[in-house]
């Protein structure tokens, strides 16, 4: 890709300013809400985005969205790297704080590649409790789309990534 080129002549601190510089905007568009690696946050933007959804503050421990009945959800993504191929979601501190995980995975370039609404049920038989962090852990693997109640939703994200 043409405009990935020229990042190969940039010394480090060019690269590191322009990392800044382009998370500084995305937190200006409202996609990014907070320093950390933006996965969460664009997962949160996303799903809040093609569904509507009330979102809540970083501090809510449980869930992090609400639809206009309720419904709540925890929001979750996670970014396929060429070196790091996990499908292993951000820790689940409260299974019992939400009735769906709305979960994303992305690729190397943060491209929405599958989505979907977990029920809660699919997450506490899917997920193990570790208990050195005293949370769960959720492995978003290819059959979980398989399971009762699971809805794919790729196609709403890619429609808002799209936009």
């Amino acid at each position: 890709m043409a405009i990935f080129d020229d990042l190969k002549v940039r010394s480090i601190a060019e690269l590191l300013k322009l990392h800044a510089a382009v998370n500084e905007e995305l937190r200006n568009r409202n996609v990014l809400r907070t320093a950390n690696s933006p996965t969460g946050d664009l997962a949160e933007y996303l799903f809040c985005q093609a569904f509507g959804w009330k979102q809540y503050p970083n501090s809510e421990r449980s869930f992090d969205a609400t639809d206009e009945s309720g419904v709540r959800y925890q929001i979750k993504g996670r970014r396929i790297h060429i070196r790091n191929k996990s499908r292993q979601l951000s820790a689940i501190r409260d299974l019992a704080g939400f009735d769906f995980i709305a979960a994303v995975l992305f690729d190397d370039y943060y491209r929405v590649t599958k989505a979907a609404l977990i029920p809660a049920s699919v997450a506490h038989t899917r997920s193990k409790y570790v208990e050195r962090t005293n949370s769960h852990k959720f492995m978003l693997r290819d059959d979980v789309w398989q399971d009762a109640g699971v809805v794919d939703v790729t196609h709403r994200l890619l429609a808002v990534e799209n936009r």
